[in-house]
């Protein structure tokens, strides 16, 4: 049996970022007198909330290291989590978007494609299009990370003979 509870860990830290990483556009709005702050202050006190209670929760197992099972599991649920968490702002505020279409621009960002689901970006609310560049950065800065982990690094070879 997978003990859920270090993948629980995890997901909730990175849930709880997310929401931390949702106060920069906030501000942004906030600044420029655009009502628009409000939706990602609630988004940002959700992915707060269901973080850190998620990652309190599951925090009695966290030092250990995870097993093959459990990193599968836990690469699914922050393909699943991040995202999903990531769409609230455009479901709650500007531009108003169906669920479909706000997860759609999530994933699309957090993987880099570039693709978008919204018409009319020039206007947005500035703090929706630095969320929309906010999860394009996240969403980079996860390959690099994951590349830096997973790829091997291998020792570079001499050219020629040693010089003595």
């Amino acid at each position: 049996m997978i003990d859920p509870r270090p993948v629980g860990y995890v997901i909730g830290l990175l849930v709880a970022t997310l929401g931390g990483m949702m106060l920069f556009p906030m501000a942004l709005d906030w600044s420029a007198g655009d009502p628009n702050w409000m939706a990602f202050l609630e988004s940002a006190v959700v992915c707060l909330a269901f973080g850190s209670m998620l990652a309190m929760a599951c925090a009695n197992r966290a030092g250990r290291g995870l097993t093959l099972q459990q990193s599968f599991l836990l690469t699914t649920g922050v393909w699943v989590a991040l995202p999903v968490f990531g769409a609230l702002p455009f479901v709650i505020g500007a531009p108003d978007a169906s669920a479909t279409d706000a997860i759609f621009e999530a994933v699309s960002g957090m993987t880099t494609t570039g693709t978008t689901a919204f018409s009319g970006l020039d206007a947005l609310p500035m703090g929706t299009n630095l969320w929309r560049g906010i999860l394009q950065w996240l969403g980079g800065l996860g390959i690099v990370i994951v590349a830096m982990i997973f790829l091997p690094v291998k020792p570079a070879s001499p050219v020629g003979p040693p010089i003595t």
